[in-house]
């Protein structure tokens, strides 16, 4: 199937490896010109040379700017002033407890998790709506849907994220512009990596028990692969899916027990 988007120009942020990365190789493999952003200039230099080793014709640029500044985003909108395709990634902020979600962390989680993605969202809608096509896709967390104990600044920031996209989707969508959310769960990433450190530290069990524990409750019986959570990002990006809007898309293996 050919997606469409062949010569769209495309932001992925936070994409110097994980889903980031995961997502901007898929779009070029469509034909988008690809840039990738991270803040390690080495970081994003290797991630560029990976990205072509997978798709030998990419057309990929990048641009360093941290995104949880002012400074950095204006160094990205300032390097690519306009793009077709906007995919707002990010790490997410740690698990913890309610003793550690002060002011300091609950603000901290809406700078890196929210506000990045709104700003930028800002910048950029406008300018697709003018030309009649556009797509934004948001990468959040199945913890909007289904927040587990201990992931309660990941929920609440990237819920804010969700309800402002949710807002955008429907002023936009008469001229042509999507905004989607992809809720990713357990997915073979240096971010699974963490979670997997965590529980060996907190159960006093070898790497291979933690990863067993937790794929535990997936129904798919593993972990998610990066490039399936690509794939859909670059489906939800292409011109097929113009009628798709304001929808949260869980990629999960089965995991989430709701019915909506």
């Amino acid at each position: 199937m050919d997606l469409g988007l062949r010569g769209r120009v495309a932001l992925v942020t936070a994409s110097s490896q994980g889903l980031g990365l995961a997502c901007a190789t898929s779009l070029a493999r469509e034909g988008a010109e690809v840039t990738l952003n991270g803040r390690d200039a080495g970081r994003l230099a290797a991630a560029a040379d990976t990205l072509r080793e997978h798709v030998p014709d990419a057309v990929v640029s990048v641009v360093v700017g941290d995104l949880t500044t002012r400074e950095g985003r204006g160094a990205i909108v300032e390097a690519l002033p306009e793009v077709d395709v906007l995919v707002n990634n990010n790490a997410g902020p740690p698990p913890g407890s309610l003793d550690d979600w002060d002011e300091e962390a609950l603000v901290a989680a809406l700078r890196a998790n929210a506000v990045p993605a709104v700003e930028l969202i800002r910048a950029y809608v406008p300018g697709m709506r003018a030309r009649g096509f556009g797509r934004v896709v948001n990468i959040t967390s199945a913890m909007v849907k289904s927040p587990a104990a201990d992931m309660g600044l990941s929920a609440s920031a990237r819920a804010a994220l969700t309800a402002v996209a949710k807002s955008v989707s429907r002023s936009a969508a008469a001229d042509g512009v999507t905004v989607n959310n992809l809720l990713p769960e357990r997915f073979d990433t240096p971010r699974q990596g963490v979670m997997v450190r965590r529980r060996m530290a907190a159960l006093g069990i070898d790497h291979d028990e933690a990863r067993r524990q937790i794929v535990a409750d997936v129904p798919a019986g593993r972990f998610g692969r990066p490039d399936e959570l690509g794939d859909a990002c670059a489906f939800l990006c292409s011109t097929q899916a113009g009628y798709l809007t304001g929808q949260n898309v869980q990629l999960d293996g089965g995991a989430y027990r709701g019915l909506v």
